[in-house]
């Protein structure tokens, strides 16, 4: 217990200095609001995904998720962390994620299987934000998608490359979680790949954050 509370405070310790780095790059690089919270979602996301081999009850990481819930609600009407707020729609993302990994990981530890938190995290951290950047960097031909003529916010470049590196990620998850690549490999990776990049499409005001990880989590609990 004493090496899980020493590696608790670790990665406390971690994240507030991962923050201090991205609020430096805001404050003295003039580095974008848009750009410094997609890093620092990709960082903190990936950072947490050996949280299953890390800690052996969800009671750690609801401690960590809630002191980081509330640091960013503190700092919402402030000047700290503008590097994660200072952005011009309005988003509940940052919010969503903590709540996002604490219930994807009490999932995980219920059925005592740590690939449920581990794909999940992993598309959550790679494809999200690789979706958003491409989508803001790519201007031409790039066609907001409707469904039954609503048109979205997401773009039709930004949802193909969701969906493309969410399928490869899951590709490789999947051939290392069940040693082999065969026909059920390739559709349980297609079906991941396509359930991810819908609730990325209609999710609204950051709701990805929760919708994608407890989605695909549900996916694999099901069919896996």
């Amino acid at each position: 217990m004493g090496n899980t509370i020493t590696l608790a405070i670790v990665y406390l310790i971690a994240i507030i200095l991962l923050l201090a780095f991205n609020e430096l790059n805001y404050r003295r690089l003039n580095v974008s609001g848009e750009i410094t919270r997609k890093f620092a979602h990709f960082t903190a996301t990936i950072a947490v995904v050996p949280f299953p081999y890390i800690f052996d009850s969800h009671w750690y990481v609801l401690v960590l998720a809630f002191i980081f819930f509330m640091a960013l609600l503190v700092t919402q009407t402030g000047t700290q962390l503008k590097s994660i707020h200072d952005i011009k729609r309005k988003s509940m993302g940052s919010y969503l994620l903590p709540v996002s990994i604490y219930l994807t990981f009490l999932m995980s530890d219920l059925k005592d299987d740590k690939f449920l938190f581990i794909l999940p995290l992993l598309i959550l951290g790679i494809s999200d934000p690789m979706a958003a950047i491409v989508g803001m960097s790519l201007s031409k031909n790039n066609h907001k998608i409707q469904i039954f003529g609503i048109k979205t916010k997401k773009s039709l470049f930004g949802s193909g490359t969701f969906f493309f590196s969410s399928l490869v990620i899951s590709l490789i998850a999947l051939y290392f979680n069940r040693s082999v690549f065969d026909f059920r490999t390739f559709w349980l990776a297609l079906l991941i790949a396509i359930v991810g990049t819908v609730a990325e499409l209609v999710s609204w005001r950051g709701s990805d954050n929760l919708s994608i990880p407890l989605s695909l989590a549900l996916v694999l609990l099901l069919f896996r």
